[in-house]
């Protein structure tokens, strides 16, 4: 494992090695009010305690009308602060520093007054969304969402945010001309609103407060993803995590030979046309898979979700040369509906036996 445990600083802030949880949401831990549960701050502290580098934790909600499920996690009121301090002090308790994902589902959100840059409508996991065209005004109060949540995040205790613009949610919107046929200043290409919230939040958080973003490579190309790439790296973004964008409207690509994920080759490509720190994601699920991906796409870290979720100890049993197991992406996924009952937590404490 030459890179995957090799230490690296970001803008001053030591990681311990090359592997990142990125976020994932908990389902049903918290309810309508977005609070922290005990819950969530167990399950953080236990991930801290498994070796990553780094966590980045799950996308949290900046404001009630952009709610991916009516129970996320919020950060749209100050009372939520405190419950927040308390994940960031339990994984500061274990030496590891934490990002939070700041977010806003627009037209595929769960509350009924959907919105999106444009009139759009789209089937999304089955249920049709039907977003209608924000107001200036209306995208003027998100931007101020953004930016007041990035400076709960400081005080919060976390390191930085990163920014949800990938997986379909309203920055991916924006980025996507293809779902973003406005006529104005935050017409196609989306970096208006982007700019807007950059600058508002460094005025509102301190020069060493790192801000990053989860980026879609094809959105809806893999032109447009290097394009949206190098743009941010002009105006300050401190790392880029490559993801999927708004996968209804994207055209993924990779060459016929390539040995891994359409996202991967994505983030491979934009990490040659940028200098900024770059992680790459999707089925990453074994050590030699992580550290072939590293020397593959000369990416800063690799992304562990599932595998994190099978076994805490995911970095650590890696480390020490242990199977650490692996997620069987069942149909229904039941970490979600019971941890326990998980059919890749099962396999792995069989076989560990």
């Amino acid at each position: 494992m030459e890179h995957l445990f090799t230490a690296w600083s970001l803008k001053g802030h030591e990681i311990k090695n090359r592997i990142c949880v990125p976020p994932m949401v908990c389902f049903g831990w918290s309810d309508d009010s977005g609070m922290v549960t005990e819950r969530n701050v167990a399950h953080y502290r236990a991930i801290a305690k498994g070796g990553a580098g780094l966590i980045i934790q799950e996308a949290t909600c900046i404001n009630r009308q952009g709610r991916l499920s009516l129970d996320q996690l919020g950060i749209w009121e100050d009372g939520q602060i405190p419950g927040l301090r308390k994940i960031v002090e339990a994984v500061h308790g274990e030496q590891v520093p934490i990002f939070v994902q700041i977010h806003h589902a627009g037209v595929i959100s769960a509350t009924g007054d959907r919105v999106c840059p444009s009139d759009y409508t789209c089937v999304h996991k089955g249920i049709e969304k039907r977003g209608r065209e924000l107001s200036l005004e209306e995208i003027h109060q998100i931007e101020e969402d953004f930016i007041q949540a990035a400076r709960r995040a400081y005080e919060a205790g976390y390191d930085g945010v990163e920014l949800h613009g990938c997986h379909s949610y309203l920055l991916s919107q924006f980025m996507n001309r293809l779902v973003n046929r406005r006529e104005d200043v935050y017409g196609p290409g989306g970096m208006e609103i982007l700019k807007r919230i950059l600058e508002g939040i460094r005025k509102v958080t301190p020069p060493e407060f790192i801000v990053g973003i989860r980026l879609g490579a094809f959105e809806p190309e893999l032109s447009d993803g290097i394009a949206h790439a190098k743009w941010l790296e002009a105006h300050g973004i401190d790392f880029i995590n490559v993801s999927y964008g708004f996968d209804l409207e994207a055209r993924r690509e990779k060459p016929e030979e390539y040995p891994f994920a359409e996202a991967i080759y994505g983030a491979k490509k934009i990490k040659e046309a940028v200098s900024v720190p770059v992680f790459a994601v999707y089925g990453i699920q074994d050590g030699e898979t992580a550290e072939a991906v590293l020397q593959d796409t000369n990416v800063d870290m690799v992304n562990i979700g599932r595998g994190v979720l099978v076994n805490y100890q995911w970095a650590n049993d890696v480390k020490e040369g242990r199977d650490p197991g692996k997620c069987l992406y069942c149909s229904t996924c039941m970490w979600r509906v019971d941890a326990d009952k998980c059919a890749g937590r099962l396999k792995r404490m069989r076989e560990s036996r």
